[in-house]
């Protein structure tokens, strides 16, 4: 059996009357590559702070690598590595200065250690370029560098590839994937459904919530009960409209210049066509869709609304 390298136990935090975390309870296991998914302000970064020991628990508890998140702080800080949205990098100094000098904060002062860790996430050619020079995603494999200059057993990635392009997001997952490889623990957050699928498994959080936690494909299967389809059509926001008052429409959203449905349970394509022409609505075509993680957390947030709703 994997070992457990994080536990929560009804983890929680407040700020004033706001509760930003609410009772999480979960586990990861060594080597796992987690996701977090949800919109800003659900809770993943504070999260995130909570379990790297920067911000005490309101209430519950958590274990990091066998720490407890409110007594060990300092302990966990010396094994994780933390990448945040906002890193402190020096522009004025280059890009192995920088990995050295947050090197030293970890004792990190052999040269062939620091060297190691620029060739691994491709920095090594970059190493004597000052950091103000460098494009966004040379910046980030600069932040990724010195969240790993210390070789820690457990990784916080929040936001890693905003903003970057899609070679350069491509790029860092085969990163991540390597350090999976060699037993780093990977949690990260990310708005991309398409990262999201990467993961071994996604947390999804609303309001402070879990909702799910799960692997992509049990997600899809469990939630997302009904067929997914796509309506080509010219007029959008008629059709749009059309699929807000209809029955058998579980979800509905834009995609591209189409419209994607997930269909009620027990609902067939013929069944839509079928209404789509009673109703006299035009449109060019209904195909087959795959239902994604954002259909997941569409129903999932549907669900969780309308249980607060009607308790």
């Amino acid at each position: 059996m994997n070992e457990t390298v994080i536990k929560t136990q009804d983890l929680t935090r407040k700020f004033g009357s706001f509760v930003a975390v609410d009772k999480l309870n979960f586990s990861v296991s060594a080597g796992e590559i987690i996701g977090f998914l949800g919109p800003n302000g659900c809770g993943k970064t504070t999260t995130f702070r909570m379990l790297l020991g920067l911000l005490t628990p309101s209430s519950g508890n958590a274990t990091v690598l066998g720490f407890d998140v409110i007594k060990d702080t300092d302990q966990i800080r010396q094994q994780i590595g933390y990448m945040s949205q906002k890193f402190a990098i020096y522009d004025d100094l280059t890009v192995k200065e920088n990995v050295s000098f947050y090197g030293g904060v970890y004792g990190v002062a052999n040269s062939a250690a620091i060297d190691a860790c620029l060739e691994f996430t491709g920095m090594a050619q970059h190493s004597k370029t000052l950091t103000r020079e460098l494009a966004t995603g040379w910046r980030q494999r600069l932040a990724l560098s010195i969240a790993l200059v210390h070789q820690p057993k457990l990784l916080f990635l929040d936001e890693p590839t905003s903003g970057v392009d899609p070679l350069a997001r491509r790029d860092f997952w085969d990163m991540i994937y390597n350090l999976a490889d060699q037993g780093v623990t990977v949690l990260v957050t990310t708005h991309y459904m398409d990262e999201a699928e990467y993961c071994g498994r996604v947390a999804m959080m609303r309001e402070g919530k879990l909702l799910a936690m799960d692997t992509p494909l049990h997600l899809k299967h469990q939630i997302v009960t009904g067929k997914a389809a796509e309506i080509a059509c010219t007029d959008i926001i008629s059709m749009m409209d059309w699929c807000e008052n209809q029955p058998i429409v579980q979800k509905y959203s834009l995609a591209g210049n189409h419209i994607k449905v997930i269909l009620q349970k027990g609902v067939r394509k013929k069944d839509l066509r079928n209404n789509l022409d009673k109703d006299g609505v035009k449109y060019d075509s209904v195909s087959a869709a795959e239902p994604g993680l954002d259909d997941v957390f569409g129903l999932l947030a549907r669900s969780s609304k309308l249980a607060e709703i009607n308790p």
